[in-house]
């Protein structure tokens, strides 16, 4: 059984005060979740807007629920009025809808653009020219409820450390490329198997479950 409270701590340790530790509670109960609340930790992360609504729904409210995982349209209504970031947006079409349920809820919803930087088939995001078209385009200008705060982006799962630096590396470019013009505040890159090696290319929010929670059971799931 995974030291919930243990392992939070050495994570902070390493990570220190400039970052921000994302607790991926995906799978896991809510008393794991109330184990890491219980140590002043208030920043989850879920893949599944469901599975987050639920918990959202019976957990204390002043937790920042994050949304990590690719959203559809049509679910963006179930979390509108809590949701405390949604990390992965990955077109100008769920950018839209995210404004108007925002809307509707008399709120303004913070967003990350997701830009694809691994090389696995398998990951979602932008590419870098869409991402800016949506930065400098009209349709964005013009929406009260949404705020793009920075970006986000998942390195390719691999062994390989060169090639997790160099897609790290073009985030870590394009986001200071473009903080100031935009007034960025979060770059959101880094996972329980990587998140030392994005330290080193100045992320500002990581994203950690197994080496919190321990190992995930799908079985259950």
């Amino acid at each position: 059984m995974a030291d919930i409270t243990s392992n939070l701590k050495k994570i902070k340790d390493k990570l220190g005060e400039d970052i921000t530790l994302v607790a991926v509670s995906k799978t896991k109960p809510n008393e794991d979740i109330m184990e890491a609340y219980d140590t002043g930790h208030r920043d989850f992360g879920e893949n599944k807007i469901q599975d987050m609504t639920d918990k959202y729904e019976a957990l204390p409210k002043d937790i920042r629920w994050h949304m990590i995982g690719h959203v559809q349209r049509n679910k963006v209504k179930y979390m509108a009025k809590y949701v405390h970031l949604i990390h992965a947006v990955d077109s100008p079409r769920l950018l839209k809808e995210i404004n108007k349920r925002a809307k509707n809820e008399e709120r303004e919803i913070q967003c990350l653009l997701q830009l694809k930087i691994a090389e696995e088939d398998s990951k979602y995001g932008l590419d870098k020219e869409t991402l800016l078209d949506i930065l400098n385009g009209d349709a964005y200008k013009s929406y009260e409820h949404v705020k793009i705060v920075g970006l986000m982006g998942m390195a390719t799962f691999t062994d390989d450390e060169a090639q997790i630096h160099r897609e790290f590396s073009q985030l870590e470019k394009l986001y200071f490329d473009l903080k100031d013009k935009h007034q960025f505040t979060t770059l959101s890159m880094g996972m329980s198997g990587d998140y030392q090696l994005a330290q080193e290319h100045r992320t500002t929010m990581v994203r950690i479950g197994s080496k919190i929670f321990g190992k995930r059971d799908y079985d259950n799931w």
